[in-house]
């Protein structure tokens, strides 16, 4: 081993360390970024599909150098070939880690490049989640009096630039494009936060179930991205409704759950969160055990608690470079809009929640 590998080894090791660390740790971002082209057979008209995001866009696997090939972005790309009859290039610009202020800034921002091409036809996003994330964590490590400042910050902050992304987006796309659409919050961790917090609540005098906190901030966060997006002429994916009720009438109330949860255009903050927090909180569970009949379930969510699974292969995204490349569909046609597999896997359902808003041409 040279003297200069051996040094530049030792450069990089920290890095790595800290990197690795990126679904728990506050400060830590990794760019992971990629562009995967749906090679449609017999055409060679190309349109642009642009995500940006976190690293639920990013796909994520516990890796600093790969991710899914099929996340969520890349699973709609395909729908968009079938229904389009045309190649579709799909675009990440991710940054897993990220928080609400960094992706706007870092992503949107500083790369609206890649919206602006002229054969960009959809700009989707997503953001938020660690910055709940984070808020979550301070909050379970809190002795003492329970300090809820930190969930409310976050709150503000995803408002904030949800509000602005949407807006720069609308600014700053390439005028043809077709669709745009923010995917908002799943709830990971939602089974092991029944317990109680180690801080009191200031009024009680006594422990907090967790989930009776968070619950009521991510309700908050998913109405406002689905309300302003109703406002901005942004389409919703719903990823909250797809994740965490199951694909059948479970509770007997005439409506398949996963339904039941949809953010409704035009309702009121205070109906949507009483019935996210109240009224059909008995029908959510945790999407690692996903029932799409009474009798058959799957897995949406990975190890980690957090991140959604994937079918398929992974690309080269992140610490060592990015994949640009291109690649026949799985599936060339869809039964009912869906693939075979659109309920199997957390990234298939989310690109699943994005194609439903796809426009029949481009």
């Amino acid at each position: 081993m040279s003297i200069r590998f051996r040094h530049s080894l030792r450069t990089l090791l920290p890095t790595l360390a800290l990197l690795v660390q990126v679904p728990g740790a506050a400060a830590s971002t990794l760019n992971q970024n990629a562009s995967w082209t749906i090679d449609r057979a017999g055409t060679t008209t190309k349109f642009r599909s642009v995500a940006y995001g976190d690293s639920i866009y990013a796909g994520y696997n516990g890796s600093v150098s790969s991710a899914a090939k099929y996340a969520a972005p890349t699973v709609n790309a395909e729908y968009l070939a079938a229904q389009w009859g045309a190649d579709i290039e799909s675009v990440r610009r991710t940054k897993s880690g990220a928080v609400a202020s960094d992706v706007y800034n870092n992503k949107i921002v500083a790369e609206r490049s890649y919206m602006q091409a002229s054969n960009t036809r959809v700009v989707t996003f997503e953001m938020c989640g660690n910055d709940g994330l984070q808020a979550r964590a301070a909050f379970k490590s809190q002795t003492g009096t329970c300090n809820y400042s930190r969930m409310a910050a976050a709150e503000s902050s995803c408002k904030t630039y949800v509000t602005a992304a949407m807006d720069y987006i609308n600014a700053n796309a390439y005028p043809g494009v077709k669709l745009k659409v923010i995917s908002n919050l799943h709830y990971p961790g939602y089974a092991v936060d029944t317990a109680q917090s180690s801080c009191k609540d200031a009024s009680t005098g006594a422990t907090v179930k967790m989930q009776d906190k968070f619950l009521p901030s991510l309700a908050r966060m998913n109405y406002m991205m689905c309300d302003v997006a109703r406002q901005k002429g942004f389409t919703c994916a719903d990823n909250f409704a797809q994740y965490m009720a199951a694909d059948y009438d479970a509770n007997g109330d005439g409506q398949v759950d996963s339904d039941g949860l949809r953010y409704v255009a035009g309702e009121s903050e205070a109906s949507y969160v009483a019935r996210i927090t109240s009224t059909l909180r008995s029908t959510i569970r945790d999407a690692n055990t996903h029932f799409v009949s009474s009798s058959s379930s799957y897995d949406y969510i990975q190890s980690d608690d957090t991140h959604p699974t994937y079918n398929g292969s992974t690309i080269t995204s992140g610490l060592f470079g990015s994949t640009t490349g291109s690649g026949a569909a799985r599936y060339s046609a869809f039964s009912g809009g869906k693939s075979p597999i659109w309920n199997q896997y957390g990234h298939e359902r989310i690109g699943w929640a994005v194609s439903t808003y796809n426009p029949s041409a481009p």
